[in-house]
């Protein structure tokens, strides 16, 4: 025995000690090397369904067990195609492997197929085929994992289903969200499209803070229970994504028309009031509705898409849905990149100013010019102050901005002034925003500007909207009457379109006022004129002198509009007709050229 391979000993056969043999497991000496080789009895009564199949596939013996698991008889086996036995030909890559194992190329192959039982049950079963040494042929084991497939199944149904509303949850929507969007289009008949209904109820926190998380939940089950009507009409996925976040899934969509419809029905479902064990409550929803081609498409970006619209229906009124807007997406796109780039790009000195002159109707002369401020952004190019200036307010950049454009505006006012002392010193007015008021010390800021550049105050006019500075009260008012008494100008910007609280002129320690261009384009048409647009201007304007301000009228582009706002009394006039606003260089070049007169003193 000891020139038998170690890998080849039967069982119970020690390895020699001292040259005598170690007998274990009851081993007998006199048994035959044949007798301990036969382990027929053992395959026949093993639990674990087993058979011994040629190089061709076909099956030598097979033991009780893989009869019984199959429904038939040991002897019925013999002969027959192993792979039909046990569906091992049903796919290219199963039958591939197995070929290999029956080649010798391979050495072991398992896999898990379905299998039919005689009386018609159907079974999973783990099939494995591995060589048997020396001889050829291979072992082919089934074992019936059907119990645990179900256990599996059961499992993951509880992990990707919702307890409350039972509906899949966030992982299977996913999940059958990805498998949709990586499929071959057009195959099946399918359309290469898909959509989705992603939605909320308003107003839904109200209800677990005032009834409690219990009826809150009832709540959920029901919506999802109304939602599934709507959905399974069309055989769509129906997903409580969390919360009250809810989505509804149309593989294979036909065009937007077949979402749009089945996110009214979904509103008008929602909209019958629940019965709720006693409690009867009644919701709305706001659905974002995304449809377009699979193709190119991710499941995040889709869902981007859907969370934006989902916002927008809440932006534009609640209990509602609305389409994706791709220009509307982009503005959005487009603010957002703004947003995260304004602050470093005062840093970075991507912001200029331009000026354009604010110029007397009675003579032609420029008075002063206005301050406009310019982004050179690297991506978008020159922006204009309407798209980043609410921007910068709501994130409080507009602070170190506005502190940048009154330091730059005072600090080329005072250069002007310097290199033309023979004309009459230009006046620079600066837009503030009220933010600046509430979250800077303005004045500070006003005063140690205006002594680092040697700008007179005189010189220096800050306009504030209509809106921010009618109704002023507590610290804007005072920042106001601080700067007017350090002799800085104060103008109304934007006047006749905010609050128009005319009582209000009288208590605030305002200078000017600068008439809304609205009123100004009303003159365009001299041929057919309004005579009420020249009866308001010509009211405001003898209010604003009997006060004691003055009046500039924005937005003038025509010698018409200016002789008629001449006519009215209008102080000064700023527009296209005058000069679009312009690099300092042209303001610079525009005084050169300007009568010599002796400079007012200061």
């Amino acid at each position: 025995m000891s020139g038998i391979p170690e890998g080849q000993r039967p069982p119970g056969i020690g390895v020699p000690q001292g040259g005598r043999h170690v007998i274990t497991h009851g081993y007998d000496p006199g048994q035959s090397f044949a007798e301990l080789c036969d382990y027929r009895a053992a395959f026949n009564a093993a639990q674990l369904a087993m058979a011994v199949v040629d190089p061709e596939g076909l099956v030598i013996r097979a033991n009780d067990a893989l009869a019984t698991l199959l429904g038939g008889r040991p002897g019925e086996l013999r002969g027959r195609c192993a792979a039909d036995l046990v569906d091992l030909a049903s796919d290219a890559r199963t039958w591939h492997a197995y070929r290999e194992v029956l080649r010798g190329s391979r050495s072991r192959f398992r896999c898990t197929r379905r299998l039919k039982h005689a009386d018609g049950r159907t079974l999973w079963a783990e099939v494995t085929v591995a060589p048997v040494p020396d001889t050829g042929d291979v072992l082919l084991s089934v074992a019936d994992i059907s119990d645990r497939r179900e256990l599996h199944a059961r499992l993951r149904h509880l992990q990707l289903h919702d307890p409350v509303t039972r509906l899949p949850n966030r992982a299977l929507f996913f999940e059958r969200l990805t498998a949709a969007l990586e499929s071959t289009p057009y195959d099946h008949g399918a359309t290469g499209r898909i959509g989705l209904c992603y939605l909320d109820l308003d107003g839904f926190k109200a209800v677990n803070d005032t009834l409690g998380h219990r009826v809150g939940d009832r709540l959920l089950a029901a919506v999802g229970g109304r939602l599934n009507a709507c959905a399974e009409r069309g055989g769509h996925l129906v997903a409580r994504l969390g919360g009250d976040e809810f989505a509804l899934l149309v593989e294979d969509s036909t065009g937007t028309e077949q979402l749009a419809d089945l996110a009214r029905s979904v509103l008008a479902a929602l909209q019958r009031p629940f019965d709720l064990a006693g409690q009867r409550l009644s919701v709305s929803a706001s659905i974002g509705v995304v449809e377009r081609a699979a193709a190119g498409t991710s499941a995040t970006g889709l869902m981007q898409a859907a969370d934006t619209t989902l916002y927008w229906a809440k932006e534009d009124g609640r209990s509602r849905w609305t389409l994706f807007d791709p220009e509307r997406n982009a503005t959005r796109m487009t603010r957002q990149a703004l947003a995260s780039t304004l602050r470093p790009a005062v840093e970075r000195g991507e912001f200029t100013l331009e000026y354009q002159p604010l110029v007397g109707l009675a003579d032609g002369v420029t008075r002063g010019v206005e301050a406009l401020v310019r982004w050179n952004h690297p991506r978008f190019g020159t922006l204009t102050p309407n798209r980043f200036v609410a921007i910068a307010e709501e994130d409080g950049s507009i602070v170190q901005l506005g502190r940048w454009v009154l330091h730059t505006a005072c600090r080329q006012a005072r250069r002007w002034q310097l290199d033309h002392p023979e004309v009459e010193p230009l006046f620079v007015s600066v837009n503030v925003a009220v933010r600046q008021v509430w979250d800077s010390d303005l004045v500070a800021d006003v005063a140690e500007i205006l002594a680092e550049t040697g700008l007179p105050p005189r010189l220096l006019q800050l306009e504030l909207t209509e809106s921010a500075v009618m109704g002023s009260a507590g610290r804007p008012l005072q920042a106001l009457q601080a700067l007017s008494a350090m002799g800085v100008r104060i103008a109304i910007d934007d006047f006749g379109t905010g609050y128009s609280n005319l009582a209000y002129l009288s208590r605030l320690p305002v200078s000017a006022l600068k008439l809304d261009g609205s009123f100004v384009r009303g003159f365009q048409d001299e041929a057919h004129a309004n005579p009420a647009d020249e009866t308001i201007v010509e009211a405001l304007v003898e209010l604003a002198h009997r006060l004691g301000l003055t009046v500039t009228a924005e937005c003038v582009e025509t010698s018409g509009q200016a002789s008629r706002l001449r006519r009215i009394g209008c102080d000064t006039g700023q527009g296209w007709l005058y000069s679009r606003a312009v690099a300092p260089e042209r303001i610079h070049e525009m005084l050169t050229a300007l009568p010599r007169h002796t400079a007012a003193a200061g």
